[in-house]
């Protein structure tokens, strides 16, 4: 047995319940196999990686081909059975989930990936009657679609204006000596969307102290210190945090006070 070999059974024996991908050495890397339950009611279909032969016709199946696994060896669409189906990639979520409805055969299409490390979907394969029937509801509701689309986003953005608001007003509660145009700028920065920013934890969609102190934070190392000019001259991260730290604490500290008592 070889250590590869050796630490897939490993694998299994001592994770059996994971969804992870493996690599087969015995297979030379052609095809990685999934654990047992993270397909059970799918047929999986392997896009190759490296050139291999279907082990009942003997086909050169290329780079890039498609193939599915039974027992230790690999098949062909056509020896698998499935080589009737069409491939739909993906990309259009209600195309695919339609497509898969009407379709009675259908199989999942996936690659490896070396640099995440995991099985990710390339698309199905899917009977051509139902891919048409799904195209041509697909082009019947365009219009509509499109619309709810545009409806969902103007809800989103409803809902991100008001967390936004929720957050300054958090800002000033917290630290009353902030500029109202200040704490806006903060929030705005803070609460961006897709920007995994503090402003989109969860804890920060509870508005938790915590999370607006490290917005807040964030914001007067940044605009109230030298610590960008710091970055810039290649000092390390943390030792230029550590000497814009009492600068920050000051401006924390007149900010906790109300503005009124700041120019007593």
């Amino acid at each position: 047995m070889t250590r590869s070999a050796s630490r897939t059974r490993e694998f299994h024996r001592t994770n059996p319940a994971s969804s992870g991908a493996l690599v087969e050495s015995r297979m030379n890397d052609t095809v990685e196999s999934v654990a047992p339950n993270a397909a059970e009611r799918e047929i999986v279909v392997f896009r190759v990686r490296r050139d291999t032969k279907c082990n009942e016709c003997h086909t050169d199946l290329g780079r890039g081909s498609l193939l599915r696994r039974e027992g230790d060896g690999v098949l062909c669409l056509q020896c698998a059975d499935l080589d009737a189906l069409d491939f739909l990639p993906r990309g259009d979520t209600a195309l695919t989930r339609r497509a898969r409805k009407y379709s009675t055969l259908e199989a999942v299409v996936v690659e490896w990936s070396r640099s995440r490390q995991r099985y990710e979907r390339q698309g199905v394969l899917v009977e051509p009657d139902a891919l048409l029937k799904a195209e041509e509801e697909c082009l019947s509701d365009a219009d509509l679609r499109v619309r709810q689309r545009l409806r969902a986003a103007l809800k989103r953005d409803e809902l991100d204006h008001s967390f936004v608001a929720s957050f300054v007003s958090a800002i000033q509660s917290g630290y009353p000596g902030c500029l109202a145009a200040e704490a806006e700028q903060i929030a705005d920065h803070a609460c961006e969307r897709s920007s995994g920013r503090i402003g989109r934890t969860a804890a920060a969609r509870q508005l938790d102290p915590e999370a607006v102190r490290l917005a807040v934070i964030a914001h007067i190392r940044h605009t109230h210190t030298n610590y960008d000019r710091l970055l810039t001259r290649l000092w390390d991260r943390r030792e230029a945090r550590d000497e814009v730290r009492e600068d920050v604490t000051a401006v924390l500290r007149q900010w906790q006070q109300p503005r009124t008592s700041q120019t007593l």
